[in-house]
């Protein structure tokens, strides 16, 4: 990896493109650590440092906007509204017949994909600033805290759209700054942008632990959360390397006097083909019963039931629902990602063929048969891998602080992986030594 990055630099173009990502990733930075107006900010920074345990859904959000959630800066919401918005879109893209039609569409209907991404991407942002800005009005977005409700001290309605839009604006520019770097940096720009958001966390989650700690100093828990840390990216690497590769052939075809087809490829089957969506999904429905019941009056026997099994993290029966959940969600997202009569169709449409397999329903059936194979350990690792934090919470204490989370450690691996290839696929393009030879 530093081999292909160093290599990049000595490439002009590639260094222009690396230092524009980089000049990029510093505007996002500085973003995150501008308050937006009507907050008392001495009563924020505060609460941050009074606040302490698992903070649910907040916590969530906030990792993926690199702490700007509850320091709420002009960049608080982040990059959570793009990625919602794109996952309803690819929901949607499976239910609604038009945006099937422009997705079989090419460049053209994914473009329009895109223009819809972005205006609901919008449109979730000023739900969730009004939200953001009512949680924090009543006190609950930090709890315990003792100034809590003094940190939006102007409770006029103009003070609150004002906020509204100043959070609505900075993720509308935070999804420009990842245009941008796709588009005139080295490519992927939303997915590098999470990745700084959650690699930002990790120096100050680290040196929490280690001050903490209670062995030599703290030094003994710090360097076990590393070697931990270690490890897990070693299996997520390795999980998300590993794929079944189904052999395809196509058969000859003569057109005139000239031959064509014949050739051999495979089908790359992930293991891990959900990916981190549905750690996501199971994080924010688990948060849902905590938060009606948060924002409830009384003392009701559910609410009491709630309170004492879904809001603690090393519960035995909130770790099991986000296990099954996480699980559940695996089986449902590759069921509407990955279509096996769509993909049977179209090796039939060429000329492809398994070896050994009928073309069509067969081909399609033996593919959902070898799916739901490989989907069943790639959902127990997900599980396994979530459920790291919860590990830390018995061990150390900390499951916040915690920074290489089940949540954290896939999203880094997974991008960190994907911007390698990709700067290795452009220096193979600029490099022409193998066809002159």
């Amino acid at each position: 990896m530093l081999t292909a990055f160093a290599r990049a630099f000595r490439t002009p173009d590639l260094r222009k493109k690396l230092l524009f990502t980089l000049g990029i990733i510093v505007v996002y930075r500085v973003g995150t650590h501008i308050p937006i107006p009507g907050v008392d900010y001495t009563s924020v920074q505060r609460c941050v440092d009074e606040a302490s345990g698992n903070q649910g859904l907040f916590g969530l959000v906030n990792m993926f906007s690199g702490g700007a959630l509850l320091q709420i800066t002009i960049f608080a919401l982040g990059i959570m509204p793009y990625i919602t918005a794109s996952i309803i879109l690819q929901l949607l893209t499976v239910v609604i017949p038009r945006l099937e039609a422009l997705k079989k569409e090419g460049q053209a209907g994914t473009a329009k994909i895109t223009q819809y991404t972005r205006y609901l991407t919008v449109a979730l942002a000023i739900l969730q600033g009004t939200g953001l800005v009512a949680t924090a009005r009543s006190g609950a977005l930090f709890s315990g805290c003792s100034v809590a409700s003094q940190i939006v001290p102007d409770r006029a309605i103009f003070t609150t759209i004002v906020m509204v839009v100043c959070m609505t604006a900075g993720t509308a520019v935070v999804m420009w700054l990842g245009e941008l770097i796709t588009d005139r940096g080295i490519g992927n720009g939303m997915s590098i942008l999470m990745f700084i958001s959650i690699a930002a966390t990790f120096p100050s989650a680290l040196w929490a632990i280690k001050k903490q700690g209670t062995l030599a100093g703290g030094w003994i828990e710090f360097g076990t959360v590393i070697a931990v840390g270690l490890v897990m990216v070693a299996l997520v690497v390795f999980v998300e390397q590993a794929q079944r590769r189904i052999p395809v052939q196509y058969a000859k075809r003569m057109i005139g006097r000239r031959s064509y087809g014949g050739t051999s490829t495979y089908i790359p089957l992930k293991v891990n083909q959900a990916g981190v969506i549905p750690v996501i999904f199971a994080s924010s429905l688990l948060y849902i019963p905590a938060l009606v019941a948060q924002f409830s009056s009384g003392t009701s026997s559910w609410k009491t039931w709630i309170e004492a099994n879904l809001t603690k993290g090393d519960h035995p029966i909130y770790i099991s629902m986000y296990f099954l959940l996480i699980v559940f969600f695996a089986f449902f997202y590759v069921a509407i990602s990955f279509n096996p009569e769509e993909v049977a169709d179209n090796m039939k449409k060429y000329g492809g063929f398994i070896p050994g397999i009928r073309a069509g329903r067969p081909t399609a059936e033996y593919l959902s048969y070898v799916l739901n194979r490989i989907t069943w350990p790639g959902s127990l690792y997900l599980g396994l891998i979530a459920l790291v934090p919860t590990m830390a919470l018995v061990g150390f204490g900390a499951s916040q602080n915690f920074p290489f989370g089940g949540t954290s450690i896939l999203i880094i691996v997974g991008v960190g992986l994907e911007t390698v290839k990709q700067i290795e696929s452009q220096l193979q393009q600029r490099n022409y030594e193998g066809f002159l030879r």
